[in-house]
């Protein structure tokens, strides 16, 4: 329960409210969610007439205080936080709402986290690249030339965001220079003749870039009735795609293919039968990988592999049942959403979207819609039923996700309910036995 906290200068409440605003943002969180919490932090220090508009590019704060409406607008923020930062930006967050930190103590904290160093280095953002590339190849295609691949292409991929890292410049091309360098270098082995299937070998290396959470957020912001952020972000998410096909068709061209053949374009390879385990053994190597290229924060890495496998056994187990992978996701994020909160509320554990982001960039919407925009460059009509096929998956997510959420809402409010019957009873018992 939040407490009353001593009122503080309003511009100095304003900056922070903005800068926390942008925080969130930078997290990827919902900006309906966003507007909710700096009212609330606003509340909690005696400002009950706040008024916060959200988008995914600026911010609207109004605060009233006692004589006159004092306003600001902030832009959204150039980059996104790594996941040990957006830990430490939710649990600020929870702190304000509480009254325990002061705005001036906020601002600081901020600065702090921002400054934040990756946990694991370098060597952990490089290794962890390789082993979530080579965890998603192992889930797609587990052959060996797709391993042997996947490996070198994680490791040059991840080599080229170490260089690029604190250069915020250069991230908006640096998708487009590596779907680039994955592709000339993997067209460059077809062409050589080794067992390379391009439609398995190009996606893994670029997983960290492919805009699964942001179009699965836009679908859900568009759900609740937030059409100017909902559509903004399918729209970023699309320009992705559309950019790292453009890469992919740059590097085809450079070593003599043309773009036109992308999709034609494949070399046979060793597709022995492999173990059955093999897909799940990806999956927890996938999310070891996003633990240290992310660098998640402390004892996250349990809760992330939890989340993982059951996101991936729903997921398998509905697109086998339903004999459609794209409807299979509003099953595995109906149960997963409440499993988060579950996770950060009554576990103590990690905020739900740092669970939920690695489970995102697993699932269907990033890679199908990238093999879709891809293949407009060859086949029109297959190009048009494959986005079809990645909206589909893309509202069933988004519906699983706002169902989840009311699910666990219904939850809390019953068992809370009957939690506080029991101890009604427990405590007229406990009046009757001191009689």
């Amino acid at each position: 329960m939040s407490k009353k906290a001593e009122q503080p200068d309003v511009a100095e409440l304003l900056e922070f409210m903005f800068r926390l605003g942008q925080a969130y943002l930078a997290s990827g969180e919902q900006t309906a969610q966003i507007e909710l919490l700096l009212r609330r932090i606003a509340n909690t220090y005696g400002f009950r007439r706040a008024r916060v508009i959200a988008f995914p590019t600026a911010i609207f704060i109004s605060v009233f205080d006692g004589e006159q409406e004092r306003v600001t607008l902030a832009e959204g923020p150039t980059q996104t936080l790594r996941l040990d930062q957006i830990a430490a930006v939710y649990k600020l967050g929870a702190e304000v709402q509480r009254g325990e930190v002061s705005p001036r103590a906020g601002l600081t904290r901020l600065t702090e986290i921002q400054r934040m160093k990756a946990r694991f280095g370098r060597a952990g953002i490089l290794l962890g690249h390789v082993l979530l590339t080579v965890g998603l190849s192992m889930v797609v295609m587990p052959s060996t030339s797709n391993l042997i691949a996947a490996a070198i292409l994680g490791a040059a991929v991840g080599a080229l965001k170490v260089l690029n890292r604190d250069r915020p410049i250069l991230a908006v091309p640096l998708p487009v220079v590596a779907a680039a360098i994955v592709s000339a270098l993997v067209f460059l082995g077809v062409k050589y003749e080794l067992p390379i299937d391009p439609r398995y070998a190009i996606i893994p290396p670029l997983v960290s870039f492919l805009p699964g959470a942001m179009l699965t957020l836009g679908m859900v912001e568009l759900a609740y009735g937030d059409m100017v952020s909902g559509s903004s972000r399918l729209t970023t998410g699309f320009v992705q795609l559309v950019l790292l096909v453009f890469g992919l068709a740059t590097g085809a061209v450079l070593v003599g293919y043309r773009p036109e053949n992308l999709s034609d374009v494949s070399n046979p390879i060793d597709a022995a039968a492999w173990a059955s385990w093999m897909p799940w053994a990806g999956v927890l190597l996938f999310g070891v990988g996003a633990f240290f290229h992310f660098s998640a924060p402390r004892n996250s890495l349990g809760w992330m592999l939890v989340v993982l496998l059951i996101v991936f056994a729903i997921q398998r187990t509905t697109a086998e049942a339903l004999g459609n992978a794209a409807g299979s996701g509003f099953f595995a994020m109906l149960l997963v959403t409440p499993l988060g909160y579950l996770i950060q509320l009554k576990f103590k554990g990690p905020p739900a979207i740092v669970t939920f982001l690695p489970s995102f960039w697993l699932i269907v919407p990033g890679t199908v819609g990238l093999r879709s925009v891809t293949l407009m460059l060859s086949d029109r009509d297959a190009a048009i039923d494959g986005l079809i096929s990645a909206l589909f998956a893309l509202a069933s997510i988004a519906l699983g996700s706002l169902v989840g959420v009311s699910f666990y809402k219904w939850l809390t409010e019953t068992f809370g309910w009957w939690q506080l019957q029991l101890g009604r009873v427990e405590s007229y018992f406990r009046r009757r036995r001191k009689r």
